[in-house]
């Protein structure tokens, strides 16, 4: 009792709490976590320690908040937290001697395969026939095989450039024939009888298989390499197989298959976690951000966000109330610009859309002119400036523009208005009047947080991060 007291002091004197929100103490090395990685080289807006730790409680206090909204209780947020964490632990749970262990197993599988046999490097001519061709271009496969023999063993060719040049196998083709190197078992029956027949320089007669007719050239022949030899590429390959990911999730099966129905997979996953986080600093703190940013979002989105996105009076009051900030420089035309096959559906599309409030357009034009088996438009629906659309610059601003011509919708017309002192309303900026909006009930939100919950800052401990 006496060392962990001990043990505690020392902790409290290294690490010392730097705030406390809502009776939770935050250690200095969270918020020096939090304050190093958001502050790094290549951020464009960084923050001074005394900056930070603001923005720092007003996140610390919306993760209150969600958790006050018990946001940690969904489904959802369970099992996106459980992957996430999940991913992180799996990596450290498969060791490196793991992995050699696997790599170590293969190449044994590998040799008992092999047996006493060598490995063998051969070169092949292929004449490709599909087992389903007549009997006529089986003959005329044979014949050509026959004669790409005989200028072999006359003298007449060269195997390398023969393959190159009528080979059906494309890739070995590329390489004057070359295979790479086959152990038994690992190809065709019929051509490993006759390549493992050859001795290096001897080449065979022309022969059958699924694939069509063979001309085999042995290139080379050895004994399989020891396990030092292809230790690495084996790893490799076990490496790009995600064979640790393998190797972890059997060894979580296994503690859970042990514990005979006392641990769930849950259960191991989160002592796992649990016990890396006390040892390791940079994981705990990596797996609470995640945690915490998950909290965050969910109570943001049901804050913040959504709140706003759907909040048309809100919306419309205060973008009333904030009009001159949303005055354009320049006139914008909120319409279309449609191109058609007939003179008739250049007319039909005005009346179409003509005593419809403009954000019902699409829909309607979709309907009327676009069925599911007859395209009767083209149309770019949106509120344009000048420079946006090579058919509104010339029909409604006036520019010498080149406009392409569709030869399958020939017709090309305009329709809408010309905005000359700005927005109609505000869903003719609706995005921007969105995120300023939101961003108002962003600080309505800290701000009824901080006077909900209470909190306070060590400026002394404040005045030692990354100092000490």
């Amino acid at each position: 009792m006496l060392l962990l007291s001990a043990t505690c002091v020392k902790a409290q004197k290294d690490d010392p709490v730097i705030a406390t929100i809502n009776g939770e103490d935050i250690l200095r090395s969270e918020f020096e976590y939090s304050y190093n990685k958001n502050n790094s080289e290549g951020v464009i807006d960084k923050k001074t320690v005394e900056e930070y730790i603001d923005l720092f409680i007003n996140y610390k206090l919306k993760v209150v908040a969600a958790l006050e909204m018990k946001l940690d209780t969904l489904s959802s947020f369970k099992k996106d937290f459980s992957k996430y964490r999940d991913l992180q632990i799996k990596p450290t749970i498969a060791t490196s001697d793991d992995v050699e262990r696997e790599a170590m197993k293969v190449y044994d599988d590998w040799r008992k395969g092999i047996g006493d046999n060598d490995l063998i490097r051969p070169a092949h001519i292929l004449i490709g026939v599909s087992q389903t061709a007549s009997e006529e271009e089986f003959e005329a496969a044979k014949v050509r095989i026959d004669s790409v023999y005989d200028a072999l063993i006359g003298g007449r060719a060269d195997f390398a450039e023969m393959a190159e040049k009528v080979s059906s196998d494309v890739e070995s083709a590329k390489k004057g024939g070359v295979l790479p190197w086959i152990s038994p078992g690992r190809t065709i029956k019929e051509f490993e009888q006759v390549a493992y027949s050859l001795q290096p320089g001897e080449m065979s007669k022309p022969f059958q298989t699924v694939s069509g007719y063979h001309i085999v050239l042995m290139k080379d022949r050895k004994k399989p390499e020891p396990y030092d030899s292809l230790r690495n590429s084996i790893v490799n390959y076990l490496e790009r197989r995600n064979i640790r990911k393998q190797i972890a999730s059997q060894k979580i099966e296994d503690i859970v298959k042990r514990s005979e129905g006392e641990l769930s997979r849950e259960d191991v996953m989160s002592h796992m976690a649990d016990s890396m986080s006390r040892v390791d600093l940079d994981f705990r703190y990596l797996i609470k951000e995640y945690h915490d940013g998950l909290l965050l979002y969910e109570a943001a989105s049901r804050m913040v966000w959504d709140k706003a996105a759907k909040d048309e009076e809100g919306l419309a009051a205060y973008y009333n109330k904030h009009k001159k900030r949303y005055k354009w420089n320049e006139p914008r035309f909120k319409g279309i610009a449609y191109h058609v096959k007939t003179e008739a559906d250049k007319q039909g599309v005005k009346e179409c859309v003509k005593d419809l409030p403009f954000d019902e357009w699409a829909r309607a034009l979709k309907l009327e002119f676009n069925n599911d088996t007859i395209l009767r438009i083209r149309v770019e629906k949106g509120i344009f400036k000048v420079g946006d659309n090579a058919l509104i610059d010339s029909e409604i601003f006036g520019k010498d523009v080149e406009v392409k011509i569709n030869p399958v919708y020939p017709i090309n017309a305009v329709y809408g208005k010309l905005l000359k002192k700005g927005p109609e309303d505000y869903t003719d900026v609706r995005a921007q009047v969105t995120a300023d909006y939101q961003d108002l009930l962003e600080k309505a939100w800290v701000e009824e947080l901080r006077k909900r919950y209470t909190f306070s800052v060590k400026r002394d401990v404040l005045s030692t991060v990354n100092n000490h």
